[in-house]
Parts: C-alpha cells; structure tokens; sequence
C-alpha cells in the first residue's frame, strides 16, 4: 500500500524558505502570488493491507520522525 506524508510549518511559524521563494516569484514577473509556504513530501510503501493500520504506522512515523511536532504539521493521503 502506499501512502504519502506533506509535512508543512503550523500556520503561525515563519517560513523563511517559502519567504524566498515567493520574493523570486514576484521578481520575475508573477506579481499575483499572495503567499508560498515550502514543505516536505514523503511517499512511503509498506507492506500493509489493512488501511487502517497502515494509517496509524505512517502516523507514528510522522510523530516520531518526520515532523518536529511543536512546528511542524503533516497530512496522510492514499494512493
């Protein structure tokens, strides 16, 4: 089964790498970008048939590896 992770800054957390990205946007012409925030992508396979119990693995994994918890938000999608 596969599943894949987005983890993003929490809303209130300054992203400095979005930031950047958004200023070069706007420097080459695309002035009608309002905001960017950067983040991670993680596309994860295991060896699981039960949804249920793949979500919870993936969402331990989140919790224990990937996010830093107190910045730090993830979302878990199916493929």
């Amino acid at each position: 089964m596969k599943i894949s992770a987005v983890v993003t800054f929490k809303k209130d957390v300054l992203d400095p790498q979005g930031k950047v990205i958004s200023q070069t946007l706007k420097n080459m012409g695309y002035n009608n970008i309002i905001n960017i925030r950067q983040g991670k992508f993680f596309e994860i396979e295991l060896n699981e048939t039960d949804k249920k119990k793949a979500k919870k693995i993936v969402e331990e994994i989140c919790k224990k590896l990937l996010t830093n918890v107190v910045i730090e938000d993830y979302t878990i999608n199916f493929k």
